[in-house]
């Protein structure tokens, strides 16, 4: 994907703001006293595993679920006493298809604008300009059900801003279309955020949490990591490095087994090790060699891969946060 855009400058106010967020299931803790500031128009990312919280996190700041506890305030308003409110104020976009089936794209749209209170000339302005920002002209009449991945996403899409929100959440969204359709939607989300539209997004693809301003690493419903991608993976507390070798199986079985890397990757013929410790790697020279007497080891610039590896790995007692963002 391509770099992400350089945000403009953005005001400092903030239209999502949690402290202590949690919520329970019986036992089990899904969301664990999150904390958050999103800013106007930017495009905030939630990144982390099956089961680690982010869809959970974006129901609640929907006013679709409830918190167990902690303070949220999104666009100004208290949830879960102002949900009502929110509700009408955001967009909202889920990980599966939810639109009807059996109505046709133009009978789908023009549905969510007598929802939203649109009617006549105003209606019918907002829906043509949704069917040529979204490419959807020349599928007015098909049924919603028949549509492709990537077409059932830009409907998806053009139905969640139908009502121009403030606010546009997004959960996976990008889950189920081909690597095309997702360069050409997080375009169309890039042109939101710079319209003044703020972005919450979340996303399993490292490329894609590259593209965001900033990012928020979950697991098990902890904030390990806060930051823009690009401020994370300068402080990594750690470092990389490329092992090329003759074996690299081998190789990879025994350097996984050692003290200090967190992770090794085949990437191709050769290995990448993340490590806990930030120096030149003599030690994991010599340890190589002691393998593979001809193997090599090089450092490598770290990726968003590594800082998810040793956010989700070392599990520190305080999520690590962009300093120039809270300086």
């Amino acid at each position: 994907m391509n770099a992400t855009p350089a945000p403009a400058t953005l005001p400092r106010e903030e239209v999502i703001v949690a402290r202590g967020l949690t919520r329970r299931f019986g036992d089990l803790v899904a969301v664990d006293s999150l904390d958050l500031d999103v800013r106007r128009a930017e495009v905030y990312g939630f990144l982390g595993p099956n089961g680690c919280g982010k869809s959970t996190t974006i129901r609640m700041l929907c006013g679709l679920l409830a918190p167990s506890a902690g303070e949220v305030r999104v666009l100004g308003h208290a949830l879960p006493r102002d949900a009502e409110a929110v509700k009408r104020s955001i967009g909202y976009m889920t990980q599966k298809f939810s639109l009807y089936d059996d109505l046709s794209v133009r009978e789908n749209l023009e549905f969510l604008a007598a929802v939203h209170g649109l009617r006549g000339e105003n209606a019918r302005r907002r829906l043509d300009s949704l069917y040529e920002r979204y490419r959807l002209d020349d599928l007015r009449p098909r049924l919603a059900g028949t549509l492709s991945g990537g077409q059932k996403q830009r409907l998806a899409l053009a139905a969640a801003v139908l009502h121009e929100p403030e606010l546009l959440l997004l959960d996976e969204p990008t889950s189920a279309v081909d690597p095309q359709s997702r360069r050409d939607f997080w375009d169309s989300l890039f042109d939101l955020a710079e319209a003044g539209t703020t972005l919450v997004v979340s996303t399993h693809y490292m490329d894609e949490a590259e593209r965001c301003h900033r990012l928020a690493i979950l697991d098990r419903g902890r904030l390990v990591a806060d930051g823009s991608p690009q401020a994370l993976m300068a402080n990594l507390p750690g470092a990389t490095f490329r092992v090329d070798c003759a074996e690299p199986r081998r190789m990879q079985q025994a350097l996984s087994a050692l003290p200090h890397v967190l992770g090794v990757a085949q990437i191709g013929a050769s290995l990448r090790v993340l490590t806990d410790r930030r120096d030149d790697g003599s030690w994991l020279d010599s340890q190589v060699r002691a393998v593979e007497t001809e193997a090599r080891v090089e450092p490598t610039s770290p990726n968003l891969e590594d800082v998810f590896v040793a956010a989700t790995r070392t599990r520190p007692a305080a999520p690590h946060r962009d300093t120039e963002r809270t300086a």
